[in-house]
């Protein structure tokens, strides 16, 4: 892996060392111009729609993104994140940022960023990042019916259910958000200097997308993190009873790429979705 590395930033590997990763593997190499990299490979393409997506949050200038230093059609390199911890000062700079970034925007729901490719991943599972007209149409022919095609789920009634109530269930209207796609608290580091994103699955969509992402597995911090989004960028009103809603999507991804208990999982998130009775237990 230090040939990759060495071609994509220009400077020799002085040291590598496996860095973990659940979708790819990752390393931390030290160059010889003294910087610190992480190096990812992962699924032929994944890598320019992931460099893509962190340019385009970049751009918005709102929450921190590694820099890239360089990448091909296997491999990224971006800068180490030096660790931190989730202050609630952290954690209440980071709501404010977050919606900073959903606020940038984005030509329209289901839009791929600047340069990347339609056919993305979040994770290791294909994403299709193609305009519709609105959120709910987008929602269900390019998140939802897809996957439920693949998903080997014990009821699959509530899913289709859930995509035929679309349009009552997705509340207010709302113009297309930045969003990092994938914001489960693992793709939230914790530096030294606050919060940076990484592993983004980007595209033009609902901002309460994100902030669902964010409680499904849980994250430190959440409720400091939330209060001060809402501060900044209030979400509509009913916001949480549309939570299981926007967790249909990433639930039925891991039912694809995991099973396990996921499928359980997407099934009670479609019921609590047409009932309103909010969010399914996180975890």
């Amino acid at each position: 892996m230090t040939a990759p590395i060495g071609r994509l930033t220009g400077s020799e590997v002085v040291h590598v060392r496996p860095a973990g990763g659940s979708a790819a593997e990752v390393f931390r190499a030290t160059l010889a111009d003294g910087r610190e990299v992480v190096a990812k490979s992962a699924a032929e393409g994944s890598s320019v729609a992931e460099a893509a997506g962190l340019s385009w949050l970049a751009a918005a200038n709102a929450v921190p993104v590694p820099v890239v230093h360089g990448h091909d059609e296997r491999w990224l390199v971006l800068d180490w994140v030096p660790p931190g911890e989730p202050t609630p000062e952290a954690a209440e700079r980071f709501g404010r940022q977050l919606a900073a970034l959903h606020a940038s925007g984005a030509s329209a729901f289901g839009c791929p960023p600047p340069g990347g490719p339609a056919d993305a991943w979040i994770g290791a599972a294909p994403m299709r990042n193609e305009p519709g007209p609105d959120w709910p149409e987008f929602f269900v022919s390019h998140r939802i019916e897809p996957y439920l095609r693949a998903a080997d789920l014990p009821d699959p009634r509530p899913v289709r259910e859930v995509c035929e109530r679309i349009a009552e269930l997705a509340g207010p209207p709302e113009p297309p958000a930045r969003l990092h796609g994938d914001l489960w608290s693992g793709n939230v580091l914790w530096g030294s200097d606050g919060v940076h994103l990484i592993d983004p699955a980007a595209h033009g969509g609902h901002r309460e997308s994100d902030l669902a992402m964010l409680r499904l597995f849980g994250c430190p911090q959440l409720d400091r993190i939330l209060g001060a989004y809402q501060e900044v960028a209030p979400l509509a009103e009913g916001w949480r009873a549309r939570v299981p809603l926007h967790q249909l999507f990433p639930l039925l991804v891991h039912v694809v790429l995991f099973g396990g208990d996921y499928p359980a999982r997407a099934v009670e998130a479609a019921r609590a979705a047409l009932t309103g009775r909010g969010r399914p237990p996180t975890g």
